[in-house]
């Protein structure tokens, strides 16, 4: 029986990711792939850091070239809420240092990213004090579309007169049940 050959072991402190990066790095074209992989992974961080975080998921970095960032994006809604934001994110981006004049978007769905999450609607209801100093603006208020507005408001929350049923199961008279044959 042949023993199996000895098992090289990693100098202490390497990892299975470094030692992958350093191998990456010995051949002249990998080591292109492995500074295009860093530089797109430090572009996205870069747009991520100007984006709000429900949308932060929603994108991938393709490519930088002639100063135009390309992104690839999993919606037309997330695109139409990026471009909103394209004149803010390039800023950012020039003030991190990347010379980026433009940023387009490709939709590709399918893509796999994560759906963007609506954040949660923070809302309370309207207090006794809120409802007053809103029937004291009603007052002040001149006709309007604006007064209709407050007015609607008011009459949306005002308290509801508690109202019992016409009547409740117990009073309403049972159908006679169909006999079964059998």
């Amino acid at each position: 029986m042949v023993a199996p050959p000895p098992r090289r072991s990693r100098p202490s402190g390497q990892t299975g990711s470094t030692h992958l990066i350093g191998w990456l790095g010995h051949d002249s074209q990998s080591a292109n792939v492995l500074a295009t992989a860093q530089m797109h992974l430090n572009m996205r961080r870069a747009v991520v850091g100007a984006l709000p975080p429900n949308m932060r998921s929603a994108f991938e970095v393709v490519k930088l070239d002639n100063h135009v960032l390309t992104l690839t994006v999993s919606s037309a809604a997330f695109a139409a809420k990026f471009r909103q934001l394209a004149p803010r994110v390039t800023a950012h981006m020039q003030t991190a240092g990347w010379n980026i004049t433009e940023i387009k978007l490709k939709v590709q769905g399918g893509l796999g990213l994560p759906e963007v999450a609506k954040p949660l609607r923070e809302a309370r209801a309207l207090d006794p004090q809120d409802l007053k100093a809103f029937e004291e603006l009603s007052c002040a208020l001149r006709p309007g579309p604006l007064a209709d507005a407050v007015a609607k408001l008011l009459r949306h929350h005002q308290p509801q007169p508690s109202t019992t049923p016409a009547s409740t199961p117990a009073d309403t008279q049972q159908a006679p049940q169909p006999e079964s044959h059998k």
